[in-house]
């Protein structure tokens, strides 16, 4: 049910939810009406839990706020079987301190903030201590993206959205070598867009928009651009395919999304191959451990398929010692290190005896990445659908 050109509003009867999206000014209480009696029809319907989503809602006055909350009110005064779970977002901040209020004063009222708990792990790549390794790994990958992106479908002119973006190096870079006609960046990190707007700083690179937001609930248009970009990322969520179908909307018919992943239990490195390899494949189950499949590379393809794109194209690339300065891999291998052995090993409680080999996996690794003889290599897969028309 759509009531008008600046809201939208759906009740989904199986799932007991109540969904508003977009924005919700009226003047008055008439403009809102049709919500009001879809609203009130909707909760005489359930039992149980009742499901009020607005999650995606961007905006909400007062008049509104006033409207829906007294409904909610008079239900639950009535009704004391009903719960109302009020589900909003931390990408619209405000939602949540505006109905915790309603919910402190209503016993079977809450507010939930879907992205809370965000998937399980994240908080260890979205803060500032994973920036150096984003940094590293993008000056090493982009030396093969660069040429790869082209045969994916990226052209000059292009409308474009980095999603996932992290600190905003990848968008940079392609704002030069590329010229986009637009780029929106967005990540669910405040501390990497902070710094990603200072990259674009340091790089006189004005014309990209930096935007929070969470990648499977996005406040952007559908159909919207013509080259999506997702990397480095389906990887870290434990339910990617709502990632795609997120990247898929946003999509413009013929045109195309773009994915990296890796699978880390092939990074090698010659010499102590032996020590690397048990290590990588350590650094896989600890992922797993936390809902993140750092071994998603080469099912990218299945991925593009299931989320209905056609025409899918798949690139991969062994990131090495040998592609610029030794010194820079082993600097991304001393990151991973101090991550997934520090922070994510501990936190995990993995005892010292562990934590020590899986440690001398990576010092052996960098060993291999600066020897003079040496070979080290991180392998990455680059898949790419286009949206039917």
């Amino acid at each position: 049910m759509s009531l008008d050109r600046s809201y939208q509003a759906s009740f989904n009867e199986n799932n007991q939810e109540f969904v508003i999206a977009g924005k919700l000014r009226p003047r008055n209480e008439a403009e809102i009406r049709p919500l009001a009696e879809a609203l009130d029809a909707a909760l005489g319907k359930v039992r149980g839990t009742f499901y009020l989503n607005v999650k995606r809602l961007a905006r909400l006055n007062n008049v509104a706020f006033r409207v829906i909350t007294n409904l909610v009110s008079q239900v639950c005064d009535k009704r004391s079987d009903l719960r109302v779970e009020v589900v909003t977002s931390s990408v619209m901040g405000w939602s949540t301190r505006k109905f915790l209020p309603l919910a402190s004063r209503l016993p079977n009222v809450s507010v939930n903030e879907y992205d809370q708990d965000f998937y399980p792990g994240q908080s260890y790549l979205e803060e500032g201590g994973f920036i150096p390794i984003l940094r590293a790994q993008t000056k090493l990958t982009w030396t093969h993206e660069r040429h790869v992106l082209p045969r994916h479908g990226l052209r000059p002119g292009m409308a474009m959205a980095d999603v996932c973006c992290g600190i905003g190096d990848f968008a940079v870079l392609v704002q030069k070598e590329f010229s986009p006609a637009s780029i929106i960046a967005l990540d669910h990190s405040r501390t990497s867009l902070d710094y990603a707007r200072k990259v674009a700083a340091d790089f006189g690179v004005s014309n990209i928009e930096y935007v929070y937001g969470d990648a499977s609930e996005m406040i952007l248009e559908d159909s919207q651009f013509d080259f999506v970009t997702c990397r480095h990322s389906l990887q870290v969520f434990d339910k990617p395919e709502l990632i795609l179908k997120e990247l898929y909307r946003i999509c413009k018919p013929g045109g195309r999304v773009y994915v990296t992943n890796e699978k880390n239990s092939h990074c090698l490195g010659e010499p102590r191959a032996d020590s690397i390899q048990w290590t990588y494949n350590e650094v896989a189950r600890l992922w797993a451990d936390y809902k993140m499949d750092i071994e998603l590379g080469p099912k990218s393809r299945r991925f593009l398929i299931d989320a209905g794109f056609e025409d899918i194209k798949m690139d991969s690339f062994m990131v090495t010692n040998l592609d610029g300065d030794p010194q820079g891999f082993a600097d991304i291998i001393q990151s991973w290190e101090n991550v997934y052995a520090g922070e994510m090993a501990r936190d995990r409680g993995d005892s010292p005896e562990f934590v020590a080999k899986f440690r001398q996996g990576f010092q052996d690794h960098i060993y291999a990445a600066l020897h003079p003889k040496g070979y080290a290599g991180w392998p990455i897969w680059a898949a790419s659908g286009r949206k039917p028309l």
